[in-house]
């Protein structure tokens, strides 16, 4: 199962007061249904691919309004074929569903946007959240190369009102046009972590933490191999660059040509081939500094490449 499954699995096993959960139950149908008109009768579809979901929505329909939803199944032709859960009312019932969640008349041109839940209490605000997410949204698993949440809106003015909502508790969410729809999305860790804690989702909240603190230890450890490896690499190059202009002045005229400062740490550097600067000022008993042995290496490559340029004549 798909970490945003296990997400919403949890979620569908949260008890909530009847306020909380018709809050929900309207953020779903504002998301992820259709109204059609079959016969002269309305029909009322929601339609869900996870099926915690399709069973909480089913509970909250006969739970509030005493009505007998048909649930149908079928198979998405596309991608992966997952199920499809369709949860439908028709005629009265579908009606009453709608004028109640205050939808009446709502479909013309999509879903109308509830306007009043950005001013609701916070309570019912978080079940509008867990709604939103149970209805058309998604989250990457923690351990993805990169975090991303998105809730999907069949139309802008709705995911509008999400994006405001989300804002409020300071998510850093925003949107942008996918498909048919719009997409509302975050792309913090910190911020999915705050946004689940929002809906009540604290299992998934905790799993999140614990990959996301493994995942940046993890990074933190490449970072400071990379770094030392990067590291030893310079050292090792420098290293080899001093031993070849040493070389060059030993056989050109020997170090015995070199001034006394500087033939002791071109000594010291062909005892210890491997030595760092900071290594090879201790094995001088610290007398000269890494600053002065940069300078003193620099002086015999001064002087290597003066006889390269000018070989002896035979």
């Amino acid at each position: 199962m798909s970490f945003a499954a296990e997400t919403k699995k949890e979620l569908t096993q949260l008890s909530s007061d009847p306020a909380e959960s018709r809050h929900e139950l309207m953020a779903i149908v504002a998301l992820a249904s259709t109204v059609t008109t079959i016969d002269g009768r309305q029909q009322l579809a929601i339609e869900t691919e996870n099926v915690a979901t399709a069973r909480r929505i089913y509970t909250l329909l006969k739970t509030f309004f005493q009505v007998q939803p048909e649930v149908v199944v079928r198979k998405k032709m596309r991608l992966k074929k997952n199920h499809v859960y369709a949860v439908r009312l028709t005629g009265s019932q579908a009606e009453t569903v709608l004028e109640d969640l205050g939808y009446k008349g709502a479909w013309a041109d999509g879903p109308l946007a509830p306007n009043w839940v950005v001013s609701a209490e916070d309570a019912l605000q978080r079940a509008f959240l867990r709604g939103s997410f149970l209805a058309s949204g998604s989250v990457n698993s923690p351990g993805s190369p990169s975090y991303h949440l998105e809730i999907y809106s069949p139309n802008q003015e709705l995911g509008r009102i999400l994006v405001d909502l989300m804002n409020s508790y300071d998510l850093h969410a925003r949107m942008t046009p996918r498909k048919k729809g719009f997409i509302v999305y975050l792309k913090e860790g910190e911020k999915i972590v705050d946004f689940l804690n929002l809906i009540g989702a604290v299992r998934a909240l905790l799993k999140f933490e614990d990959t996301r603190i493994i995942k940046g230890m993890r990074n933190q450890v490449n970072r400071l191999v990379n770094c030392e490896t990067a590291n030893m690499n310079k050292t090792i190059s420098a290293a080899v660059r001093q031993m070849e202009h040493i070389r060059v002045i030993q056989n050109r005229g020997g170090l015995e040509s070199l001034p006394e400062h500087l033939r002791e740490v071109a000594e010291a550097r062909i005892r210890h081939p491997e030595a760092n600067l900071q290594e090879l000022s201790k094995r001088l008993g610290g007398r000269v500094s890494k600053s002065g042995l940069n300078h003193r290496f620099k002086r015999i490559e001064d002087i290597a490449n003066g006889l390269r340029m000018n070989p002896p004549k035979h």
